[in-house]
Formats: structure tokens, sequence, C-alpha cells
């Protein structure tokens, strides 16, 4: 019911679920059919179960009539909470992208993995595929919490473990417990027999019920001296609170979120709200009630406004608070004082702390590809089959190989180079610090290019800062397609969004810290003419700029009707 005690009108996707037999739809009789695509019902069911339903716009084909024909293929994103796998898990994803995909994969920036290019004939042998290794990519999207990200960095320091261990406890309490999971991608369609246990009985969904949430729910755990995985930003984030050298609990802090339509001035990026402080042993209980109230009082009737940050905003965090306080069952305490004052992106060697190293790898982009010039994928089969490492994933769509002996490290350093890839010491701040998200061809919210462009745009950034004397600068420069924000451009030192084809809205004085929201520059600025744009504001920098102030410091200082133009 509304607040005047009408009822609710809800969008299509809440029918959609609510007819969905917890989640199945008519997926099942699809798979069996010779179509290329799912009707547009299923493509929101298909979300939980980790596929997205896209078409590349380049591989298009003409009908006789002259009309552009879709060419349908499906994402597939693994759930991997905290980014943390083996290297037999990353070479079965690399085997995939190699026999049924598009020859490529990516490392997402919620420490995921995403398939490209499978076509439907081949999804559920994709999906039971992940899961004969024992992953998954159930709600690894749809409107349910999906991967938990959390400091991937193998410290042995008796804190990160606890992180990490949080984040897949979190992931595993939160994922939905439908059998439709399994009955649809891991039990034989003709004898129904299962080859991997799971899921529940019941019809019954204890956390979500039957139509789930509102929209997708993001979860994220961080440290006050390491936002590696950006808390912020998500819907739900914990910080670890540290006394002593021990992990006591967490400052929660709730209604983070990036992703805007431009046309609605209703939307807009949010960070989060510091909510209370909870002990280790609280955190999973007080993390079911943050959902709980989200699925009962977030916005059914405009999915534009149904993210969790909306309802946050709209009602005030201490009612959200309340609310969340009934549902758990008591009282909260205070946060304490502990926020996040930096951010490591766990590049190059450092030790480990049991006597081992570990490396992080830049990738640029995250895209995984094999060229003439570069085999990036090469590389990984090579350290993954000669070394064995640890692997895991970063939120800056990197990779971290773990629990390497030192006597292997020239090995590892050998591996890359001989693929014809770059050290993470020989990269740039600038673009180490640099990501994008897919955008074309593929993503259908994307209004122009990124991945594929912005390597050439840091290729005239580092000439750039080079000529000023800048180039050991630490900023954040983050690129998308769309305003949907799926590479974090609106809390970072530079952001550049995509308004219309081959422009761009820029947008700075965000933070490499993540905590402060940027501000628009300049509008629809032309792919080749974004560094030439902020080239008036590097000058300023350097010459204006306070001690060692950041840039994204620097110009939220100045303020925009302050900045050259």
């Amino acid at each position: 019911m509304s607040d005047t005690g009408a009822p609710e009108k809800l969008s299509p996707v809440e029918g959609i679920k609510a007819e969905s037999r917890f989640l199945r739809g008519t997926i099942a009789a699809e798979l069996k059919t010779d179509s290329d695509h799912f009707g547009k019902d299923d493509l929101q069911l298909l979300k939980f179960h980790g596929t997205y339903q896209q078409d590349d716009r380049e591989a298009r084909n003409k009908t006789a009539e002259g009309k552009s024909e879709k060419a349908y293929s499906f994402m597939v994103r693994s759930r991997i909470p905290a980014g943390i796998m083996t290297s037999d898990q990353l070479i079965a994803h690399l085997d995939l992208c190699d026999t049924i995909g598009n020859t490529t994969l990516k490392v997402t920036t919620r420490q995921g993995l995403q398939l490209h290019g499978i076509l439907k004939s081949d999804l559920r042998e994709c999906i039971k595929r992940i899961n004969d290794v024992q992953l998954s990519t159930l709600s690894a999207c749809g409107d349910v919490n999906r991967n938990v990200m959390a400091c991937p960095a193998p410290y042995a320091d008796g804190i990160r473990p606890q992180l990490q261990k949080l984040a897949y406890d979190l992931a595993m309490h939160l994922a939905p417990q439908t059998k439709a999971y399994y009955e649809l991608w891991i039990q034989d369609p003709e004898t129904g027999a299962e080859t991997l246990a799971g899921g529940s009985d019941e019809e019954y969904e204890p956390i979500y019920g039957k139509v789930y949430l509102p929209r997708k729910f993001k979860t994220a755990i961080a440290l006050a001296d390491d936002n590696c995985t950006d808390v912020y930003t998500n819907c739900l984030g914990y910080i670890g609170v540290v006394r002593d050298g021990e992990l006591i609990g967490y400052n929660v802090v709730v209604g983070g979120g990036l992703g805007v339509t431009p046309s609605a001035k209703k939307t807009f990026p949010r960070l989060a709200s510091r909510m209370a402080f909870v002990t280790k042993e609280q955190a999973i209980a007080v993390g079911e009630a943050v959902v709980k109230v989200q699925r009962d009082f977030g916005y059914r009737d405009d999915r534009k406004r149904a993210r969790l940050k909306y309802l946050v905003h709209d009602r005030g965090v201490e009612w959200f608070r309340e609310r969340v306080e009934e549902y758990y069952g008591s009282k909260l305490a205070d946060c304490t004082p502990d926020d996040v004052h930096e951010h490591n992106d766990h590049i190059g060697w450092d030790q480990q702390g049991d006597g081992r190293w570990f490396y992080g790898f830049n990738v640029e982009n995250g895209r995984l590809y094999d060229n003439e010039n570069r085999a990036w994928k090469k590389a990984l089969r090579d350290i993954c089959s000669e070394i064995n490492p640890e692997i895991r994933l970063t939120a800056h769509q990197s990779i971290l190989f773990c629990n390497i002996e030192d006597k292997d490290r020239e090995k590892l350093s050998m591996l890359i180079k001989r693929r014809g890839l770059p050290l993470s010491e020989e990269i740039s701040n600038a673009r180490r610090w640099s990501m994008a998200c897919v955008a074309l061809p593929t993503c259908g919210l994307s209004i122009t290019e990124s991945e594929r462009v912005l390597p050439a745009v840091m290729d005239e950034f580092e000439k750039t800062l080079e000529e000023l004397g800048l180039e050991k600068e630490l900023f954040t420069v983050r690129m998308t397609g769309c305003p949907n924000g799926c590479a974090r451009p609106y809390n970072s030192d530079i952001g550049f969004v995509g308004k219309a084809k081959g422009k761009y809205t820029v947008f700075v004085g965000g933070s490499r810290l993540g905590t402060r929201l940027s501000f628009i520059y300049k509008d629809l600025v032309p792919l080749e003419e974004l560094v030439t744009a902020l080239k008036p504001l590097f000058v300023a920098f350097k010459q204006d700029r306070q001690g060692d102030e950041a840039f994204g410091d620097y110009c939220a200082r100045v303020g925009l009707d302050n900045l050259p133009t």
C-alpha cells in the first residue's frame, strides 16, 4: 500500500517475478526451442541465474527488406565472493571463453568474471561447467544480493581473512534458495538426475519472499586504511574496526549506489550513509535485516527509483536504522569514529606475512585476450600450470597471484614478459588507476565507447602528465559508455560518462579514496578532446595545489566556478 492507503501500482517486472514460480518462468521450455533468444519475461528471470541476453550491434545482419536483424548472444557472470578462486577455476573460464565464448574474458569491477558471446544453444553447458568447478552464477545478477566484495589481499594479518570469510558467508546466506537454478542448469534435462546438489526442496524464500527485492542489491567489505572495494558506493557496506591489531566489528553503511537515468531528475548517484556499529557476531544477521527492510519498504512501482539509496535518501538514515533494529530484534550501537582514509590497489610485489609473496598484475580494463602483440590468456595459462598460484580478483579489474614462493618470483615475471605483457611496475600511475566498463558493442545500455577507447585516451594522458611533470601523481580515471556508472565514475578523481555518440560528460572532484562525489566540469566533450579539456585543470593544479594535495581534493576545494575552463 502507498502512504495514502491506495493500492501501489507495481512495475511490470514485479508481476513477472510474482508469476515466475520462484524464477522458473518458461526458461526450461525456451531452452529446448531452436530460437536464438528468449521472450521478454524470461529475460528478467535469467538475470537471477547470472546471465543477460545481449545484442552485438556490430554483428547484426541486414534482412532482405533492409532491416537490421539483432545478433543475440549472452553474457554469463560468475559470482566469486571476495574474488577468491583457484588456478583451475580460472583455467575453466578461459576454456569456456575459447570454446563457446567470444574468446575474451572480463574481470569485472565487482571481483567477478564475465564471459561474452555465449549462444543460447550453449548457455546451459556454460553455466553447468562453471558449477562443475565449484563456482556459481546464481545471484551474480538480478534483484537479489549480488557478489559480495572484500579486500582480496592475502595478508596473513588475522584481519583480512575474517573480512574474506564474511564476504563468503554473506554471499551464501543471502543467496536465493529456490530449486529453479539447479533444475534448469545442473540436473540432467532428460533424466532429472542432479550432478550437483543445492537449493531448497521447499518452494519458499525465507529472506526474499515470492517477489525478491525491488532491484539489485550490492554489498562490500573494506578497512578504514584500505578501501579497495569502494565501500561507500554499495547498498550495504561494512568497514572493519580494528583495535590493537584485532578486528572487533564493523561500522555498517547503507544506501550507496551510482546508477543514473539522465532524463529522470529523480535519479542521482549517492554515497552510503553511516548507520551503526555491529560486532562480528552480529554482522550477518544485521545484513539480513537490511535486506528485509529494502524488501518490504523499497519502491516497487518505479524501477528507476527502486534501489535502496532512494529509500535511505527519502526516509533518512535514522528511520532506516530503526526499521533495521526492529527486524534484527534489538538496538544497535552507534558507529565508531573509524572511517576510510586510504586505498591500496595491491598492484606489484608484496609479502603475505607467511614467508610467501603475492603479485598484483594490472589488467587494463579487465579484458583478457590474445593477439599478435599481447597474449593475456596464454600468460595466465602459463602461470596457472607452471606455478599454480591462488587467484584473487580485485575491484579494479586486476588479478593477484598469491602464495608465490621466493624462488618463483623471477619465473612469474618471465612468464608475463614472454607473452608481450608489461609488468605492473612498468605501467604509469594514470593507467594503473584507470578502468572502464564493457560498453559497445554488447551492452544494451551503452550510448558510446568505453573499454575499447580508454587505452588510447590514457596514451594521451601519459604524454600530457609527463610534459607537466605530474606523471607520479595518484588519481583515479574511470570511463563508462552510459550514465549507469558500472565503472564507478561518479566518485573518482576524473570520470568520463557517455552522454551522446562519441561525446562524454566530464566529472572531476571525487577522490581516490571513494568518499566524495564528483561534479560536472564539462558536458558533451568529444572523445578526441577529453584530455585537451582537462589540461588547463592539470596546469592550475600544479601551480595552485596546497602541499601534497591530491588532484580530486584540489578540484573539490577550488570548486567549479573557480576552475579554469
